[in-house]
């Protein structure tokens, strides 16, 4: 006879997602309970392991069977790379994307620069935020249009929305 997935009458599953003292930072740091984790494959893990639940409304990390809520500072994913001439963002969870230039804007918490991302799973985007390098290799490509500031991307000029 099979194991009942029923105890005392109640179904089990899997535990409810709650926060675990798992921090993501503005700043691409990772802590927990308040301590910083230092151990770089281990952050290497947690920010490829980044996921957003539609469902729930909550970002949590992966790491193999674990699952485990996080909490966020600012942003769920920060763009790594930018090409210019693909006009795409490699995200810290290794996933690559298009720029979508309007969604550009700039943090209030330090004035990096932030975009949205992953419309797939919310209409709205997802917050990315450009790490140092990536910003920089965006505004090398920044020309003056008879608008204003554009960016060249893939071959055309697009208007860069006023940050």
């Amino acid at each position: 006879m099979g194991r009942s997935r029923e105890l005392d009458g109640k179904k089990k599953g899997a535990p409810p997602l709650r926060p675990f003292g798992l921090v993501l930072h503005h700043d691409e740091r990772w802590s927990h309970e308040g301590q910083p984790i230092l151990n770089a494959k281990l952050r290497r893990a947690f920010d490829k392991g980044v996921v957003y639940l539609p469902e729930h409304g909550k970002y949590v990390v992966t790491l193999g069977h674990f699952r485990g809520e996080i909490e966020l500072e600012e942003a769920g994913f920060f763009v790594r790379s930018f090409d210019a001439e693909e006009g795409t963002l490699t995200l810290s969870d290794r996933s690559e994307e298009p720029l979508d230039v309007a969604s550009l804007h700039l943090s209030e918490r330090d004035g990096a620069m932030l975009c949205r991302v992953k419309r797939d799973l919310a209409p709205e985007g997802l917050l990315a935020r450009f790490s140092h390098a990536a910003q920089a290799e965006l505004l090398q490509h920044v020309e003056e249009g008879v608008d204003g500031p554009c960016l060249r991307l893939a071959g055309r000029l697009e208007p860069l929305p006023r940050l």
